[in-house]
């Protein structure tokens, strides 16, 4: 039996499924199967996954789009794996995320175990670094808001069995609402170094601020929280400029300042500025100093080079 079972979402036609695949395939002295579900994709569309004729690789595929919850749990139940881990199709690992997690869950005696997370843009650079928390100061903050980035916890399957599927009904918090159930059972494990790379695109579903408002509003009557809205509503809006979405932005920012935020006038003004001043402007706010990044963008592009 595998040590961990692989669950890779995607959707229609995913350009940059390659790369997550070879992220996984080069994952450092671990057992794993992995299982990608093809959510409601033309058979042609990803058929040159069965093509790779890899032994570890399985191709499950729903007949419609049931959206990315349903995958998951398709994933799960598709697996054996005594752990489970969840990649989104145009995200990327380390190639020793999945060995130093394990060591980190065994050691500690912990069942679930998370890492430090960096995003990349579509030409796999590295473009920030999210802050890695420890166990106990992500706890208390984790019911205000997800401080889990995507792509990034391994769970044992006994504790993910516990803790339920991912909620088919939620699109925009499934995640988060999984982690709060995991963090009823007992703190995570972390590794502090950046072993995700998390990507932001033109391609990613937008996000509707109507949708995303309603849905935290039922995640907070679910789970008995008052989350952090004006974090989760800038970041969501940082997202979208950065993907190219400005009329999303706009939107995000402005239930931000609804919500009593004055700092984000001056961003919602951002989304209006031409595309030269935006793309000056965002240049600023990025990191200027890109050594932090080094160690980081190395590992990157080591995975995109043993890809092609």
């Amino acid at each position: 039996m595998p040590a961990v079972s692989v669950v890779i979402p995607s959707r229609g036609v995913a350009p940059f499924l390659p790369v997550a695949l070879a992220s996984v395939r080069h994952q450092h002295d671990v057992e794993l199967e992995v299982v990608v579900v093809v959510d409601g994709s033309e058979p042609e569309q990803l058929g040159w996954l069965r093509d790779l004729g890899d032994p570890l690789l399985r191709v499950v595929r729903h007949d419609r789009p049931r959206g990315v919850s349903a995958a998951r749990n398709t994933g799960v139940s598709s697996s054996i794996g005594e752990w489970v881990a969840f990649l989104d199709d145009d995200d990327v690992w380390a190639p020793e995320k999945l060995n130093r997690q394990l060591s980190a869950a065994r050691s500690s005696g912990r069942r679930w175990v998370y890492t430090g997370a960096v995003r990349i843009d579509v030409d796999d650079r590295v473009v920030g670094v999210e802050p890695v928390l420890e166990p106990e100061p992500l706890m208390r903050r984790l019911p205000r808001l997800n401080v889990v980035p995507t792509s990034n916890v391994l769970v044992h399957r006994e504790v993910l069995d516990e803790a339920g599927p991912f909620d088919t009904c939620l699109r925009l918090t499934e995640d988060w609402d999984l982690y709060l159930r995991l963090a009823e059972m007992g703190p995570p494990a972390f590794v502090p170094e950046h072993l995700v790379a998390f990507r932001t695109h033109p391609g990613q579903s937008s996000l509707d601020s109507a949708g995303l408002l309603e849905e935290i509003e039922a995640f907070e009557r679910r789970h008995g929280v008052r989350t952090d809205r004006v974090a989760i509503l800038r970041g969501a809006a940082w997202s979208c400029l950065r993907a190219g979405d400005r009329w999303g932005a706009l939107g995000l920012y402005g239930h931000a300042i609804g919500q009593g935020d004055l700092t984000s006038v001056a961003r919602a003004l951002l989304t209006l500025a031409p595309e030269q001043v935006k793309a000056r402007m965002l240049s600023r706010m990025a990191p200027g100093d890109r050594s932090e990044f080094d160690e980081d963008q190395r590992w990157v592009d080591g995975v995109v080079r043993a890809s092609r």
